[in-house]
This record gives structure tokens, C-alpha cells and sequence, in this order.
């Protein structure tokens, strides 16, 4: 069974830094834009009118920061509300978040590794229900990366990340960065852990570069170019699960757009690549096992240049329309 998705293609993180360069037009190869709500939500003036210009004319998907949907504090209910009128007037295709928290008593503005039990898999999926019902879409998970062992783990992180996806029954977004950045600083396979998750669930995928700390942490900065390693693991994402729409995160130390633009055709090609040769995405129970594929070598630590809401299920398997 071939799986549709509510974008498709290649896209690209949006930032004010690329306006400039955008303005004569939105290159074929950027299917779809990323934009994170809390950078935009209240912006208003020329610059809101510029931002509701590129909606109303291009597919974008919304990446949150702040929700903290594992965290001990309340969640906060005004804030999404606003956000539920934001993502409505722009008309977003996605919205997904990160699988950790920021914040207990005040916005601790960085992200934190939830401990890996049951309780928390209960808790989690519960603040995803209500996150939903107030949003009134379904939400997706991004894996995230880490930098501290959770305490008080009870089971590894890609059986903690199944186990929420499970209990939740909610979409996947697939950071194929975090997996690689997340093996190398807590030792374990990054191919084994990407084979090991739940592709029927992926709406779509992130990629992007990462930077190398004195103390030896691999850091997710977003702040470099792609190594071969994460595009290597991207390809077995796409043997595995077959393809899928992929974004380009950059974050800090923004290049010129058209350095940006060669690795989104990179991704591009790489999408056509195993379209061509009939890597179609299945369902991942009847997917057939894939034989004959060589894990591809992601040791290196080269930084790379340095159902309680029906559309939960649907919103995986629906065309979005194209703009």
C-alpha cells in the first residue's frame, strides 16, 4: 500500500536571514517551508505581512519549541490557544513538536531529555490528547536529541519513543540528525535504532548538520552543513521505510541561499533516487524485509564541516494540496 503525506518533496527551514534572497522567487527544488510558531506568532507589520505573503502562496509545516509535552508544569493552555488561531490563519499542512520538555516552574528555553518509564509515556501521550483537542489537528513527535542520560530510565530511548508513539496513537517526524548525534554521545547503532522505530508513523523528516565540542559531545546545533554520515543514515531511512518529505534544518551560521539549496536538491535526489528504484513507503507491518542492503558507515564523528481525535490516523495517509 503506497503512503501519501500532507507534503512532499524536499523542503526547507524558513528564516528571516533567506528573505532577501527569496524575494525574486521560491526555487522548484524547496517543495515546502518550516517555520517554528513561537518565532512568528506575534509578529505583525511589514514583516507579518511579508510571512502571510509566503503562506498564502507555498506549503509550510509548523516545528514547536516550547511545548514541553514532557514537562512537570501545566501545559499552557493560552499559549496554545494562540497558537490554534496561528496555525489556522496560515493554513499549516503539520504541526509537530519535540519529545521532551523546557519548562517546569518557567521557560527554561532549551530542551530536556524526558526519563524513560511508564509513568512518563502516560504522561506524555495524555498532554498529547489534550494538545490535540484544543488544537483540533493531530500533532506529530520529533525525536530529540540529548545530552544527559535520563534518570531513572526504565527502558532505552527508541523503546521509550515507540512506547509514546503507541500510547498516543500519533504521528512521527524523524530526525535523522538527532538518531546520529544521539549514537555517537550515548554509544549506541544508529542504523539498528532507525530500523527499530515506527516508519508507518513518519509524516515527514528532518536533516541537518551538527558541530563537534572541545569536550568531544556532538552538539545539535543546526548550525553546519550535512556530514556523510546523516546523509547516509537519510538513505537508509529511505531503503527502510521508503521515501518520505525531508526539510533541510539551519539554524545558526546561515550560508548563502544557494549553498543552502545544494543540499536540498541533495535530499531531492536522494528522493528520487529510491522512487526510481520502486523504494515506495509501506505499510510497515506488511513491509517485506529488506535484503541485500549494506549498512552504510556511520561512525564517523566529523561534524560535516566542523484515537481520542480521529484525524490523528488520517492526517498520515491524506494528500495535502501543493500551492
Amino acid at each position: 500500500m503506497m503512503k501519501t503525506f500532507a507534503v512532499n518533496g524536499a523542503g526547507l527551514g524558513l528564516r528571516r536571514e533567506l528573505l532577501p534572497s527569496l524575494e525574486s522567487g521560491v526555487p522548484d527544488v524547496v517543495s515546502f517551508f518550516e517555520v517554528s510558531p513561537e518565532n512568528w506568532i506575534d509578529i505583525g507589520g511589514r514583516l507579518g505581512k511579508i510571512f502571510h505573503s509566503y503562506t498564502e502562496r507555498h506549503t509550510f509545516v509548523a516545528h514547536g519549541l516550547s511545548l514541553s509535552l514532557g514537562g512537570p508544569a501545566p501545559l499552557d493552555i493560552p499559549f496554545l490557544l494562540r497558537l490554534k488561531d496561528f496555525l489556522d490563519e496560515h493554513n499549516f499542512a503539520l504541526y509537530t513538536e519535540h519529545l521532551s520538555y523546557c519548562s517546569d516552574e518557567g521557560h527554561h528555553y532549551d530542551l530536556y531529555p524526558i526519563p524513560f518509564t511508564e509513568e512518563s509515556v502516560r504522561h506524555v501521550a495524555e498532554r498529547i490528547y489534550i494538545t490535540q483537542d484544543i488544537l483540533e489537528r493531530p500533532i506529530a513527535l520529533e525525536n530529540a536529541s540529548y545530552y544527559v542520560k535520563p534518570p531513572l530510565a526504565e527502558m532505552d530511548e527508541l523503546t521509550f519513543i515507540n512506547a509514546v508513539l503507541t500510547e498516543a496513537d500519533c504521528a512521527f517526524h524523524l530526525d535523522v540528525n538527532n538518531i546520529y548525534v544521539n549514537s555517537l554521545n550515548h554509544n549506541y547503532d544508529a542504523a539498528a535504532f532507525l530500523k527499530g522505530l515506527k516508519g508507518e508513523r513518519i509524516v515527514y523528516g528532518h536533516v541537518a548538520g551538527h558541530d563537534l565540542d572541545k569536550s568531544g559531545m556532538i552538539i545539535d546545533t543546526h548550525g553546519q552543513a550535512a556530514c556523510d554520515p546523516v546523509w547516509q543514515l537519510l538513505e537508509l531511512a529511505y531503503q527502510t521505510f521508503g521515501v518520505f518529505p525531508t526539510l533541510l534544518e539551519r539554524d545558526f551560521n546561515i550560508p548563502p541561499l544557494a549553498d543552502l539549496l545544494v543540499e536540498v536538491e541533495h535530499i531531492a535526489a536522494l528522493q528520487h533516487r529510491f522512487d526510481n528504484s520502486s523504494c515506495i513507503a509501506l505499510d510497515h507491518r506488511s513491509r517485506p524485509d529488506i535484503h541485500g542492503v549494506v549498512p552504510p558507515d556511520l561512525t564517523s564523528t566529523d561534524g560535516g564541516n566542523a484515537a481520542r481525535l480521529p484525524g490523528v490516523v488520517a492526517a498520515m495517509h491524506v494528500v495535502g494540496e501543493s500551492s
